[in-house]
């Protein structure tokens, strides 16, 4: 199980860390937008308020509330109004994470496949496609580090280049081993993307 939770924390390390196409919070066919949209369909902004800070709350309930009062008037105002929303619940929901908000992604945009095999997995209530993704990119880059280790270790002592590329290969997979270990150890890591 361990493994298993060390595997995961790697994972999520290195998509996180790579690129910005980890985020998807940010577009509009992510969670927050369709929490949103639940939120303008039921008239209940309580859909959307678990994905903002509590010292946001007040601005998003506000902007619901003008949104709400004006969004029936026509199908523009309504698309105009809705954009207008979901634009302030993602800018406070990325606020909250300590991350600068980059406007609203289009559906189709390229996307991690461990989020998209997570999300599928909550959609599914079901864990074993996203672990066998996990584990197996883990693995396979661990032991990438590791081989590269070990071939560069028996270098000649005189030849300082060859030293350097084994440091630097040590480094590089002990301090991913590291970055692994100390995020497992941690509660929270959303903020990470």
């Amino acid at each position: 199980m361990k493994f298993k939770i060390l595997s995961y924390v790697a994972i999520l390390l290195v998509l996180f860390t790579v690129s910005n196409l980890s985020a998807h919070c940010d577009g509009i066919d992510g969670p927050v937008v369709k929490s949103a949209q639940k939120s303008l369909e039921d008239n209940n902004v309580n859909y959307v308020l678990a994905w903002i800070k509590p010292e946001f709350e007040q601005e998003v309930k506000n902007v619901f509330s003008d949104v709400m009062s004006i969004r029936n008037q026509n199908e523009e105002i309504r698309k105009i109004s809705d954009y207008y929303f979901f634009e302030t619940v993602v800018r406070l929901h990325r606020l909250g994470e300590g991350e600068p908000y980059t406007g609203l992604k289009p559906v189709g945009r390229e996307i991690s496949p461990a989020i998209m095999t997570a999300d599928l997995s909550i959609e599914h209530s079901e864990i074993k496609k996203i672990e066998s993704l996990l584990i197996g990119a883990v693995t396979e880059s661990i032991e990438e580090k590791f081989e590269v280790v070990m071939n560069r270790s028996k270098f000649n002592p005189d030849n300082i280049d060859a030293a350097r590329e084994y440091v630097e290969a040590y480094v590089n997979y002990i301090h991913f081993a590291e970055r692994v270990f100390e995020l497992s150890q941690s509660k929270h890591s959303h903020g990470l993307h």
